[in-house]
């Protein structure tokens, strides 16, 4: 495999000429570097104007490499052939390296170029970049490999140092200016060359102000569509070392590498929007700088991003006022590494009462438009601290988990935001402090974790009870005064305060389907009919004995039954919307009958759970432990009002309830999953010891178990 090396834009705040006369002085040999033993010129042609000098020398390098390995090779020096084209007309300086020793196994080629930087002629820019192919080396071709990248690095490193060194040796030499090349005929007399001098510019490098930044080294961050991307190659598409250094961090020469060829890549190749060169280096580290792999992962990203339109989510996209009032999430002023701080109090949230409201796709836009959001602080706290700041802490307050929290349609829905995020938003999260965990989170953390990356993990800080409040807590990540003050601390917290969400602002399935633009394909949550003398039945087949199958369902209207078979025979397929002789279409949501008219129950299928009545309005969450394997049946059946007794008075609910279902239609939305037994009993368990109120959210919660299932029921 061949690596490359793509250095950014080195820029040196003085003339070229100068550059050149400390460049020179690094021959025939040079002490800074250990491993550069001596050189010799092979090759020297000058023009008769002197603007052109090509030199071409052969140098010998002593490479710290392992005495078995030199004694396999049979090899203590290796020798490298260099050619310096310098064109002082011009004012450039190419440098081309190739190896002479093994070059029938080993291909390494170097280019390297000086040149006048094309925002100030008195400063100059230097770039290089490097490809290595090793075909074969007796066997130890990686450990060569890792050798010549170990050393390459090294030397990199040291470059803009040896040329620092040598102009400070010039300046204590008096040398502080060297005259531009002239053509013959206009060249000043030698005394005017001797008085030519001026103090030289200062040695330490500072990054210039914004806007000339802009035109020094790159296109603006995001270049606005309709404007024409500079021709690759030019200087104003390139990156230099201090604006990387400045508002991305510190990178190794091979992390700016990295950067720089994907960057490139994406000019060339992407059509549209070039995404911000923080954004490109959080998905090189998620791929530990992996070029291929983030490449994909980028390509996925920006195509997603323009299909859902997700880069003008801030601006055309408003949350919905129940988010606003209910969603228990907000920022809060920045950690003391001067991150964004963004505080959640998942506890205090209704997340089913928020789904049923919303739906899963307006709650992943808001999670979106918290991201976004998040990345624009993040750049303009960079530029507050004067530090690159390419993350945010978020805190989690736990108070109030329960039961309710890990109901599973809305832990799905939470996966689903979970994967999406991490595939579009890698390393962003600098750090997650989980605060006041109950002893019900072990669950909601064992479905959860295993869809976090790793890295993301690592991040994660979790205290239980009040230990947040002590050594190695809060403390040591946010200062005292921004500590909210439902944490005990001083700052009042504008994040509301979450709540049940009232089943009034409820949407069906329908309403929901209806949004714009799908951020997902699929939906939880499907929709059912229910008629007198027409039921809708689910099948689930069961293949290992022991399963669990787990439901969750609303009555949006009228009362119904709830009842679950099994059968040994496949029933029919299902008949949607066949209501008999009532002759009555289903306008939104569907009907299916499985149960065969000629079945005999006790003989053609059992009933394995008594009925449950469910009235209008409940909310019901159950599960059942088949007992057997074969095919499994879920009813949702038409409640009749009994009779009364012919010796009383018809009752004011009863009437109230004939009323409402005069229609003989009821209305059901519900979501069904087949999980491993062990998994399931092992969650319940840890659910049934921790199960006491940890806030009001509980309250409204009553559960009922049987032997083999175990239903939970919302009013």
């Amino acid at each position: 495999m061949v690596q490359k090396y793509q250095s950014p834009v080195r820029v040196y705040k003085h003339p070229f000429e100068l550059i050149m006369a400390a460049y020179e002085r690094r021959f025939p040999t040079c002490p800074l570097i250990p491993m550069f033993v001596d050189s010799d010129t092979v090759n020297e042609f000058k023009s008769e104007d002197g603007a052109i000098h090509v030199i071409e020398r052969r140098c010998k390098l002593d490479i710290d490499a392992p005495r078995l390995l030199k004694k396999i090779a049979g090899v203590d020096y290796v020798y490298f052939i260099q050619k310096n084209s310098l064109n002082s007309r011009e004012r450039t300086l190419h440098i081309e390296a190739r190896n002479e020793t093994f070059s029938n196994r080993v291909i390494i080629n170097e280019h390297c170029c000086y040149s006048v930087h094309p925002e100030n002629e008195d400063w100059t820019c230097f770039e290089q970049s490097a490809s290595l192919d090793i075909k074969s080396f007796f066997g130890f071709e990686s450990t060569v490999e890792k050798i010549a990248m170990k050393q390459y690095t090294s030397n990199i490193k040291k470059g803009k140092e040896i040329i620092e060194y040598y102009l400070r040796q010039l300046e204590e030499e008096g040398i502080t200016f060297v005259p531009r090349w002239t053509p013959p005929s206009l060249a000043p007399s030698s005394e005017m060359s001797s008085s030519c001098k001026k103090p030289a510019a200062p040695l330490a490098v500072v990054v210039p102000d914004p806007a000339l930044k802009e035109g020094l080294s790159s296109e603006p961050l995001s270049t606005p569509s309709g404007v024409p991307e500079p021709a690759v190659g030019t200087p104003d598409d390139k990156l230099d070392a201090d604006y990387i250094k400045r508002y991305l961090g510190d990178l190794t020469p091979l992390q700016e590498s990295c950067l720089i060829r994907l960057r490139q890549w994406l000019q060339e190749t992407h059509k549209g929007k070039i995404p911000k060169d923080e954004h490109i280096l959080r998905f090189l580290r998620a791929r530990d700088f992996n070029i291929d792999k983030a490449r994909e992962t980028l390509c996925q990203s920006l195509t997603w991003r323009k299909q859902h339109q997700v880069d003008y989510i801030l601006d055309t996209w408003q949350p919905p006022q129940v988010l606003q009032d209910y969603y228990a999430g907000g920022w809060h002023h920045h950690d003391k590494d001067g991150r964004p701080l963004y505080v959640l109090r998942l506890g205090q949230m209704d997340t089913k009462g928020l789904v049923r409201a919303l739906g899963e796709e307006a709650l992943l836009r808001y999670v979106l438009s918290i991201n976004e959001e998040g990345l624009r602080r993040c750049e303009e706290n960079t530029k507050v601290f004067g530090r690159p700041i390419s993350s945010w802490t978020c805190l989690v307050d736990l108070e109030g988990l329960n039961m309710r929290h890990l109901w599973r349609p809305g832990v799905k829905a939470l996966l689903r935001i979970i994967e999406v995020v991490e595939a579009n938003y890698p390393e962003t999260l600098g750090r997650l402090l989980i605060l006041r965990a109950p002893r019900v989170f072990p669950v909601l953390w064992t479905l959860v974790s295993p869809f976090i990356d790793d890295n993301t993990r690592r991040k994660f800080l979790i205290y239980a009870g009040n230990d947040y409040q002590g050594p190695g807590g809060l403390l040591d990540y946010i200062d005292k005064e921004i500590i909210p003050d439902f944490l005990s601390g001083e700052c009042m917290c504008e994040v509301p305060e979450g709540g049940l969400v009232p089943k009034s602002l409820y949407r069906t399935a329908e309403e929901l389907e209806n949004e714009d633009l799908k951020l997902w394909t699929e939906t939880i949550y499907q929709s059912a009919s229910v008629f007198k003398g027409a039921p809708h039945e689910i099948l689930v087949q069961i293949v290992d004995a022991s399963s669990v199958i787990t439901w969750d369902f609303d009555v949006c209207k009228g009362d119904i039954v709830f009842n679950i078979y099994h059968s040994k025979r496949s029933p029919q397929p299902p008949k949607k919307d066949s209501l008999g002789a009532h002759s009555i279409t289903s306008p939104g949501g569907n009907n299916a009958q499985l149960i065969d008219r000629i079945w005999q129950l006790g003989r053609d299928y059992s009933l394995v759970e008594s009925p449950l009545i469910c009235r209008e309005g409940e909310s019901v969450q159950g599960s059942h432990v088949t007992r057997w394997p074969g095919f499994y049946i879920l009813q949702w059946k038409f409640h009749s009002m009994p009779a009364c007794a012919a010796t009383s008075l018809p009752r004011v609910d009863d009437v109230l309830a004939s009323l409402q279902v005069s229609s003989h239609k009821c209305k059901v939305m519900y979501y069904t999953e087949v999980i491993g037994s062990e998994d399931f009993r092992g969650s319940m368990t840890s659910l049934e010891s921790s199960h006491s109120g940890f806030s009001q959210l509980s309250a409204a919660t009553t559960s009922s178990s049987q032997s083999y299932s175990s239903s939970m029921v919302s009013r």
